[in-house]
């Protein structure tokens, strides 16, 4: 079954059809939510809320394509907690004094090898406008019309944004690479 026919038989009520849905992006969703910064350990819950909204809010799904109506809630769903967290920390931060961000930890499952863990900690070090159309173009393999629909901006400034995120993230590799080669030489 396609993701048409699923998300219909989902809005009719049918649970077999929104779990086929649930399985078949989960794992997309997991691997969006890690690749926008969000902790290893935060991601079940996002998934989960990501799941809980795309229930919620399904009778309301009219779009053409599932998968760029999940992306932008899995957006909105990491952007909600990232809200929180700061909130948080800054509770936390004024009793501790701990520093306000910390970068997500790395996993063998998610990260294979020293390369993947570079890339990922330098894409994370992208201010968000870059970081998630870099993501959604090259990990995700999404069209420009598709991220500028997950985004809410124009198709011109999802390419300005790639060619713009492309080059600072070049340049964030170069230094770690320059600085690995101080640190090894």
């Amino acid at each position: 079954m396609n993701d048409d026919e699923l998300v219909l038989k989902a809005k009719k009520g049918n649970m077999n059809a929104f779990q086929e849905l649930v399985e078949k992006y989960t794992p997309v969703v997991e691997k969006f939510a890690y690749q926008l910064g969000n902790r290893r350990d935060d991601i079940d819950d996002i998934t989960q809320e990501v799941f809980i909204r795309v229930y919620r809010f399904l009778d309301q799904f009219s779009k053409a394509k599932f998968s760029t109506w999940l992306y932008k809630i899995t957006l909105n769903v990491t952007r909600d907690a990232a809200r929180k967290r700061m909130s948080n920390r800054q509770k936390i931060f004024k009793i501790q004094n701990e520093p306000a961000y910390d970068y997500p930890e790395v996993e063998a499952h998610v990260l294979q090898n020293e390369e993947d863990r570079t890339l990922h900690l330098c894409i994370q070090k992208l201010d968000e406008k870059y970081r998630i159309p870099i993501v959604l173009y090259f990990f995700h393999e999404l069209k420009y019309e598709e991220i500028a629909e997950i985004m809410s901006i124009t198709l011109s400034t999802v390419k300005t944004r790639i060619l713009r995120g492309k080059a600072m993230l070049k340049k964030l590799l170069e230094e770690h690479e320059k600085k690995e080669g101080e640190t090894h030489g």
